[in-house]
């Protein structure tokens, strides 16, 4: 079974997503030394001397800064989404959000602080946003979810997600490509769909992340921080949350342009997803906070094989790639069957790189490496 998905229509609107994607990388890439310069007269610099850090030396960790002015000007200019998603909601909360990431990346803030702005964050963009899961298309035997429900459960999804791109924002250029992948797919998904607003505000994000990486790759000279993180999650389940409901199916409405909608957006988003769920429940089983931070993660995993960050970055860059390969080719499978799946197959992998990693520390294998 292949993706068959007309591109016919991209011979009109092309010029338009390309002129989004270069004025946005072109933004961000300008005003990124501008923060470096600042960066170093103030000696903002990222604490070099903590335990989970991977370099040796200060850097900025500003440039979110520069990802969300260009995000934020070249939506205000070009994303008239205003049908589907309202401009002053979603911007509101990313104002919102930035404040917070700001804070936190120059001076430093608490659990408790950040959770009660992401909470008041995602609580603005379900009740006023109408960013919001109506159904779980058959999940658990799952369809419509009582409004009572569907409240809660979307404030979660969406604080869940934007505390996952935060936590895999560990290494040169990770979280950036990742949002990259996450970004362009969902824009080239909506293209298809035929929601040119929601289309641009994807790209919007994507030359901003574009004009960053330049910068952020190893030798990494500025990270993106919680500012840039946070912003990027935001973003990215807003697409995944109205892709999902735009391919929602009805009595009355039009034939959905994808099936398994839910599945692809997990496949799209499978990278932060899994392992933010594994390492919460890695950290709740020991007894400790879920917030917690250690050097668990997927991507640190990968560096102890021998793995430079380049190199760790575009392997899990790769797997995300896989993933949504996978969604697309097999949505026929329904949505049940899929994320079931792509689950396993996560596991599996994580099983395969805890037995690897045994393997390296010890220097030998033994058949116990299997399950201890």
């Amino acid at each position: 079974m292949n993706v068959a998905i007309d591109f016919s229509f991209l011979e009109i609107e092309w010029i338009y997503y390309l002129v989004v994607i270069v004025i946005s990388s072109v933004i961000s890439f300008i005003a990124i030394p501008s923060i470096m310069f600042v960066a170093r007269e103030r000696h903002l610099y990222d604490d070099a001397e903590s335990m989970r850090k991977d370099h040796d030396h200060g850097i900025p960790r500003l440039g979110g800064v520069a990802i969300f002015c260009s995000f934020t000007i070249v939506s205000l200019l070009f994303a008239k989404y205003d049908a589907v998603l309202p401009t002053n909601i979603l911007l509101t909360s990313c104002i919102i959000l930035f404040a917070v990431g700001l804070k936190d990346d120059l001076a430093g803030s608490g659990p408790g602080t950040k959770f009660v702005m992401q909470f008041l964050v995602a609580s603005i963009l379900v009740f006023l946003g109408d960013v919001r899961l109506t159904s779980l298309y058959g999940i658990f035997n799952v369809a419509e979810i009582p409004v009572y429900l569907s409240i809660p459960v979307s404030v979660l999804i969406i604080m869940f997600i934007v505390n996952a791109f935060n936590l895999i924002d560990g290494i040169n250029g990770l979280a950036g490509t990742i949002g990259l992948v996450v970004n362009l797919t969902f824009a080239v998904l909506f293209i298809h769909m035929g929601q040119i607003e929601m289309a641009s505000l994807a790209f919007s994000m994507v030359g901003a992340i574009v004009g960053f990486l330049y910068y952020n790759y190893t030798p990494a000279r500025i990270f993106m921080g919680d500012t840039g993180s946070l912003l990027i999650g935001l973003i990215s389940v807003v697409l995944a949350v109205k892709f999902i409901e735009l391919n929602k199916f009805t009595d009355f409405g039009p034939r959905p342009s994808f099936f398994s909608a839910p599945a692809i957006a997990v496949s799209v988003l499978i990278i932060p997803l899994f392992d933010t769920f594994r390492v919460f429940s890695i950290r709740v089983l020991k007894g400790n906070s879920p917030f917690k931070a250690d050097r668990n993660h997927i991507h640190h995993r990968i560096l102890r094989l021998g793995f430079s960050h380049t190199q760790t970055t575009y392997l899990l860059a790769f797997t995300n790639l896989v993933f949504i390969y996978l969604s697309l080719n097999l949505r026929d499978w329904g949505n049940f069957t899929l994320i079931f799946m792509f689950m396993g197959i996560c596991v599996l992998i994580n099983w395969v790189t805890t037995i690897l990693i045994r393997i390296k520390d010890r220097g030998h294998f033994k058949i116990t490496f299997l399950y201890k």
